[in-house]
């Protein structure tokens, strides 16, 4: 399970993301777009060292030499943009991650991204109006693309988790169910038992 952080100012929540690490967090993206460098830096200082293996870096990459990070995402903008230009896998990497927004984007992902969010599959929480203009289970019938895991995105919480994981994600990236709850990391754990639930089932 993957937990993108808010783009926005929340309070503890530094506090927050180091007890969702503790409570067996995956990976943590760091979307921070507004960010300065130093912003940047500062905020990457305050989550415990141990946890650096589940960053996710979204901008700011070439910070992550400094900080033993070896996982990129980028945008989906930033990947078309810069399809050309090698310099953007130049530091060392673990793991590229970026976003798709149609069945076609995604099946046409080069092979070297070990996963890719595909969004909205239902109604954003965090984002006003913005909803899925198709069927993305439907749709998830038409990926060709086998090297890429596809993770679900987009107004995901604890009541459509399982329904998600049984129509073909592979996994799922949580956003608004977190920072617009009360107590993210109660949330947090309800979803992930969901979550766990589902993946033990399947064994």
């Amino acid at each position: 399970m993957i937990v993108i952080s808010n783009p926005f100012f929340v309070e503890d929540e530094i506090e927050i993301l180091n007890s969702l690490l503790e409570e067996g967090l995956s990976l943590l993206h760091i979307r921070k777009p507004d960010f300065s460098e130093l912003e940047m830096a500062q905020f990457i200082h305050q989550i415990k060292l141990e946890f650096r293996n589940k960053m996710v870096l979204h901008n700011h990459h070439h910070l992550a030499e400094d900080f033993g990070i070896n996982r990129f995402h980028f945008a989906e903008k930033e990947r078309k943009s810069n399809s050309n230009d090698p310099a953007r896998f130049s530091k060392p990497c673990r793991s590229k991650s970026t976003s798709t927004h149609s069945i076609q984007d995604f099946n046409s992902l080069e092979n070297d991204f070990e996963y890719a969010f595909l969004s909205p599959v239902f109604k954003s929480i965090s984002k006003e109006n913005y909803y899925p203009e198709i069927d993305l289970f439907e749709a998830l019938k038409s990926k060709t693309n086998s090297e890429t895991k596809v993770i679900a995105l987009g107004g995901i919480d604890a009541e459509n988790i399982q329904k998600t994981l049984e129509n073909g994600f592979d996994d799922i990236a949580l956003l608004g169910s977190i920072w617009n709850n009360e107590n993210p990391v109660k949330q947090f754990k309800l979803c992930q038992k969901i979550a766990l639930s589902y993946s033990q089932s399947q064994v």
